[in-house]
């Protein structure tokens, strides 16, 4: 009997650390207008990579905007997706309070290896409109792709929200590695010293330092963010190389839990065989 109780009492201990754990194929599944993304990331296992992150922020498209890209062979594919995987947690009221109005983010596809220049990171900015738009980091790169609405959140493990469209770095659909292009209407991405851009990429590499837009405005032109010696001017703010305090402290709890686990085990199974 005293075994029993014993086993009783440490439930909910041994259960606590299973609490953060997330799905995105589960949270997907509550959206039909994004079945196509939730089965191109099952499709190019990406799936499980997000699952197995403890602070994530997925871009979904939805499945009239990714049909423009269902169509690319399954390593392009997987490339296009992974940038849409930030790794950091941003939810709606964190987007519109980015510092200085931008910032740069690294994504799945920066720590896979893989990634050219600076293919694997986005820039996100708070428009002059007050919309927040997407784009890749890659010098001349024009951000086309808007920030919707939130579909979901557990803070600080996991945000899905939508954007309008699909994230494509100039170059990769072919496999070239990715070059500058003529930007548009919108604002570009900041410029980087070609020391930065000639680095090859590394699974724990430091994101590059964001556009400091001037008097509240996001920069124009990438001249306007470049210093004297050809690195972005400002201060960094809002790098996600790794997750903020936030997301560390909501990290820490998941390792401490996993001890906890682990030990509560350990004295299990030493009363039962006693």
């Amino acid at each position: 009997m005293a075994r029993q109780l014993t086993l009783l009492l440490f439930l909910p201990f041994l259960l606590f650390p299973l609490a953060d754990s997330h799905n995105i194929t589960t949270i997907l599944a509550k959206f039909p207008d994004f079945s196509t993304f939730s089965d191109l990331l099952t499709r190019t296992q990406l799936a499980s990579d997000i699952n197995s992150r403890k602070t994530i922020t997925v871009l979904a498209v939805n499945n009239g905007a990714i049909s423009s890209a269902s169509g690319q062979p399954t390593d392009v594919l997987k490339k296009i997706l992974s940038l849409h995987v930030v790794l950091d947690y941003y939810d709606g009221d964190k987007l519109h309070k980015l510092r200085n109005r931008s910032a740069i983010l690294t994504t799945l596809f920066q720590s896979s290896g893989v990634a050219s220049g600076r293919s694997g990171f986005l820039n996100v900015t708070d428009m002059d409109n007050g919309q927040v738009s997407f784009g890749s980091a890659v010098p001349g790169s024009s951000l086309d792709a808007n920030f919707v609405k939130v579909l979901a959140t557990q803070p600080y493990n996991i945000s899905v929200v939508e954007i309008s469209s699909v994230i494509v770095p100039p170059g990769l659909s072919d496999g070239a590695a990715p070059i500058a292009s003529p930007a548009t209407s919108k604002s570009a991405a900041p410029s980087l010293a070609p020391s930065e851009a000639a680095a090859s990429p590394a699974s724990n590499a430091k994101s590059p330092s964001e556009d400091s837009p001037t008097s509240g405005a996001p920069a124009t032109s990438p001249a306007d963010a470049m210093a004297a010696d050809g690195s972005p001017a400002g201060a960094p703010s809002d790098v996600a190389d790794g997750p903020t305090g936030e997301s560390s402290a909501a990290d820490g709890l998941a390792v401490g839990g996993g001890a906890a686990a682990a030990m509560g085990f350990a004295i299990l199974g030493f009363l039962w065989m006693s």
